[in-house]
């Protein structure tokens, strides 16, 4: 049983839209439609428009039997200047043929964005929803999350090994399992929500995004917020 169509009216209608999407993503729908900036984030964009544009894929796929839907992460590479070693959603900056970072751009740069980096076919990839546009002080990127669903799944893996360690699935049950949600500290004094997951933390904008969009999905569970563990858990 699959949703009514339902396309987005603004102006990257033609590109997003909610039509045979699975019943179980029905709440995170809802909860892109109605969600607000403040509500995911105390980091927004700048009054003056300053900041490097981006976008990052939020790809919801039904997953292998048994496993139930998942996410699409990759990690990044251990010898970048940046976010080594750290998983991440598949994105980055846009570039000037990806368009108007105020419409269809992000879009476009996403899906661009995750094909470059894991090799999926981005024409078995539906994109539903755009969560806020959100701010990551420490880099200056402005990110716009563009969600969707993997309709028809492709192989993925690592495209370049200068970028990416490894593109890896995880299970959203695992995400909601509280035995793998976790608080980071950071060498900095700051707190964040992170999980453990598939041998990694996720941690960062990412985790904060995933931690945003389980709880007004409805599908966080309680949790122990004391459980604390260092960046360097390896270690």
């Amino acid at each position: 049983m699959t949703r009514a169509s339902d396309t987005q009216g603004d102006t990257r209608g033609a590109l997003l839209s909610t039509e045979g999407l699975p019943d179980w993503l029905d709440p995170v729908v809802r909860a892109v439609a109605t969600v607000r900036p403040t509500q995911l984030s105390r980091f927004l964009p700048p009054a003056d428009g300053a900041g490097r544009q981006s976008a990052v894929l939020i790809l919801f796929g039904e997953g292998e039997a048994g496993r139930g839907p998942e996410l699409l992460l990759m990690e990044r590479a251990g010898t970048l200047r940046s976010h080594a070693g750290q998983p991440a959603f598949p994105g980055g900056a846009l570039d000037p043929e990806d368009g108007d970072p105020q419409g269809e751009g992000p879009l476009r740069a996403a899906l661009r964005e995750a094909e470059e980096e894991t090799g999926l076919d981005p024409s078995g990839v539906q994109l539903f929803g755009v969560l806020p546009k959100l701010y990551i002080p420490v880099s200056g990127f402005v990110v716009t999350p563009v969600l969707a669903w993997w309709r028809e799944p492709t192989p993925v893996g690592v495209v370049d090994p200068n970028e990416t360690a490894r593109v890896f699935t995880v299970p959203v049950a695992d995400l909601t399992d509280p035995a793998n949600r976790v608080t980071t500290l950071h060498p900095s004094g700051h707190k964040g929500p992170a999980f453990l997951v598939e041998s990694a933390l996720v941690w960062g904008f990412t985790a904060g995004i995933i931690d945003r969009l389980l709880h007004f999905a409805g599908w966080e569970r309680p949790w122990d917020r004391n459980k604390q563990v260092p960046l360097d858990w390896r270690s």
